[in-house]
């Protein structure tokens, strides 16, 4: 959950979950997770997982499971509700009290700055209560430019909050200490965000930005409290310690094991309306293997409700569906998930991934057909052939590399790397990536390209190989498998291409670019296409930047996924919400009589 952009996905398939993922919405199937009934207060809900969370960190994570985690014990000033009718891609107030308009004096005139008040009555879990303020999300934002781990989308509104890149230039120089940081947060402003007193935040943009209350859903623009600064950015002991905001605190937080969370006792319902927290605990565990998730879950094990970063096994799918299985729920994305990422700066074959041609060669050779298959088939994964989904604005529809093993050889004879081996880094824990890895060796065997398999924890995935630009220069890898989605919906092309595209100022950790892809002329046109005086205009230019990404095969995309989740029989009221990719925690209820331990 590349993703999502929001940050990104949990593939139904891969059953990793993508940095930045939001999706278009849209569910099939709800059965038991209906909202019929009267609710039920009370007991734990288990969470089963494989993996972990990127990090336990509000204004750092970008991932999918991340947002999940997160949906328990922090809030933004917006976000998307779980809806049962299914308007669950439309922003809603949380922290704030409205969305701003230019009618109700949110938006000024130009466009350009907007003025929003903070609900009374949300509060820390700290000893005593304390309202979140105006200043507390003033640091939340200033803390994800910090110097130790920095947000992951920062490429999306770098340049249009006023002052925002020469703060993340100077705080790139301080140093990387707690004292370091506190004193760079204190000391300097940052006059794109400002308060105006204790509950109003005022935001000064460089344009106008009509998407810009959807982009403050984006977990990075939380709130921090003071307490946030005694620790080190995305660091274990900040996570077992960041004050909550939300229903539940957490607890207990050990990586890749576990997580605890209990309720928030300083925690209005009356001042959250979108959480409504039935039940009482909620116990994350990490360590169950995606076939044996499944199995507890249909078979009723009292420690079983929800997945947690993983989906059924591709495998168990058509069954499920044959059967018209009431848990199951199947819902849309606007992702590209997964995508097959290309080391395009690795030294080894003696550089050869840094020419296009070979790696146009390598497009040639993949049979999408084949991947999909093992992935559950067109139906859970429509064929996505370019850079942007349908759903967003700017996707022209476009093939250029058609399954074509003869015209790959004769590329890789024309760039004089007729024979190649490569390392593909994939997750080797589910079903999903590995059946993958061994389709895409299989294919890639077929034109003389030798793919040995370089495998990885979920854990590990990203935050020690793809976000670690050096492992990518080193040559630990030159293929692998990521997952993207839109960190907003509708006119969202740029938090694909900024984040991913956009040369140096995408590069990990700032951006997701793990290919370190750096292309003088896609640069252009995304900066021509984020300049363009209107949506039509954008929309010609983002088509041509797609293009061109596709023609210098900067990656190679499968498919624009829809997601399925499991939930047990005694979840109640489970609304799938795509920006988490899964089912909303805070909002399902426990049948009276299988309420966990």
């Amino acid at each position: 959950m590349a993703r999502k952009g929001l940050a990104a996905l949990s593939l139904a398939a891969v059953a990793s979950i993508a940095l930045a993922a939001c999706s278009s919405g849209g569910t099939t199937s709800s059965g038991s997770g209906s909202s019929a009934g009267t609710p039920v207060s009370g007991g734990t809900l288990n969470m089963l997982g494989a993996g972990d969370v990127d990090y336990m960190d509000p204004n750092i994570s970008y991932y999918s499971v991340g947002y999940l985690n997160l949906r328990m014990w922090s809030r933004q000033l917006f976000t998307y509700p779980a809806d049962p009718a299914g308007k669950n891609t439309t922003p809603v107030a949380d922290l704030a009290t409205e969305i701003p308009t230019a009618a109700n004096g949110g938006i000024s005139p130009d466009g350009k700055t907007y003025t929003i008040k903070i609900r009374p009555g949300a509060k820390w879990s700290t000893t005593p209560a304390r309202q979140v303020t105006a200043a507390d999300l003033v640091r939340g934002v200033k803390r994800t430019a910090n110097p130790v781990q920095p947000f992951g989308g920062i490429p999306d509104f770098a340049n249009l909050i006023v002052g925002y890149k020469a703060f993340a230039d100077g705080f790139a120089k301080a140093p990387k200490t707690v004292a370091g940081i506190q004193e760079y947060i204190d000391k300097t402003p940052l006059p794109g965000v400002v308060a105006k007193d204790d509950t109003t935040v005022v935001f000064h943009l460089t344009q106008q930005a009509s998407y810009f209350v959807d982009m403050l859903t984006l977990p990075a623009f939380s709130a921090a409290p003071v307490e946030s600064l005694k620790y080190l950015p995305a660091s274990t002991e900040l996570g077992n310690n960041f004050p909550s905001d939300g229903p539940y605190k957490v607890d207990s937080w050990v990586p890749t094991k576990s997580i605890t969370y209990s309720r928030n006792p300083n925690w209005d319902a009356a001042s959250d309306p979108v959480r409504k927290a039935y039940v009482d605990k909620i116990v994350v565990n990490e360590t169950v293997t995606q076939d044996s998730i499944q199995q507890q879950l249909q078979t009723g094990t009292p420690s079983a409700d929800m997945e947690f970063d993983v989906a059924p096994p591709p495998s168990q799918l058509p069954a499920l569906q044959a059967k018209k299985d009431p848990k199951l729920t199947i819902g849309d994305t606007s992702s590209s998930n997964p995508y097959v990422i290309y080391n395009t700066v690795s030294p080894n074959n003696d550089k050869a991934m840094q020419n296009p041609k070979v790696r146009q060669a390598i497009s040639y050779a993949i049979n999408r057909d084949h991947i999909l298959q093992v992935l559950g088939g067109k139906t859970l994964n429509p064929p996505l052939t370019h850079v942007l989904p349908d759903v967003i604005t700017g996707s022209k529809q476009i093939d250029p590399y058609p399954y074509n093993p003869d015209k790959a050889k004769q590329l890789l004879a024309e760039a004089g790397f007729p024979h190649l081996t490569l390392k593909f880094l994939y997750r080797n824990a589910t079903e999903g990536s590995s059946k993958s890895f061994q389709t895409i060796q299989q294919d890639l065997s077929k034109v003389g390209i030798t793919v040995v398999g370089v495998p990885s924890p979920n854990a590990d995935f990203y935050v020690k190989y793809l976000q670690v630009p050096s492992v990518a220069k080193r040559g630990v890898w030159d293929v692998s498998l990521a997952g993207w989605g839109a960190d907003w919906y509708g006119n969202a092309a740029l938090s694909f291409f900024n984040p991913l595209f956009s040369g140096e100022p995408s590069f990990p950790p700032v951006g997701s670019n793990f290919g370190l892809y750096n292309d003088p002329e896609t640069n252009t046109l995304i900066e021509q296409a984020i300049a363009a005086p209107t949506v039509d205009a954008a929309s010609e230019l983002w088509a041509k930047a797609d293009a061109r990404v596709m023609d210098q095969a900067a990656f190679f995309p499968l498919t624009s996924n829809k997601q399925a989740n499991y939930h047990a029989e005694q979840v109640n009221n489970a609304v799938y919400v795509p920006s988490m990719q899964n089912y909303d925690p805070t909002n399902v209820w426990l049948s009276k009589d299988k309420q966990g331990g």
